[in-house]
């Protein structure tokens, strides 16, 4: 069973940035990742998305132009860069396949503040 391990979360002034991180323990290489959010009292939604080649990668509306997600299949490892942050942005941040195939990490809470 995989498991995965955000972090990278943190406090923020709005405008700044951040840089999540997401490893996974099993085969990560051949699978579609995703990211995730839940905001407080909201169900969880999705972020942004990549290939496995890393090749093509998709967002929500929300956050396109100032997102990036990327990875490294050297190190089973998905990032999400989080540029021009807004208090909207404010969630608990989750990986998994882009079809959520693993059980839930514990997620890394983003918190913006203005």
């Amino acid at each position: 069973q995989v498991q995965l391990v955000e972090s990278g979360g943190g406090l923020v002034q709005a405008g700044g940035s951040l840089r999540l991180s997401c490893a996974a323990s099993g085969t990560f290489s051949i699978y579609d990742m995703g990211w995730y959010r839940q905001a407080p009292g909201k169900e969880r939604e999705f972020v942004a998305a990549i290939s496995w080649r890393g090749s093509g990668t998709r967002y929500a509306d929300s956050v396109k132009g100032r997102f990036t997600i990327s990875r490294d299949n050297a190190r089973n490892t998905v990032y999400l860069q989080m540029n021009s942050l807004k208090s909207e942005d404010t969630a608990i941040y989750y990986c998994n396949t882009d079809n959520v195939r693993w059980p839930w990490g514990q997620g890394t809470q983003v918190t913006v503040f203005s």
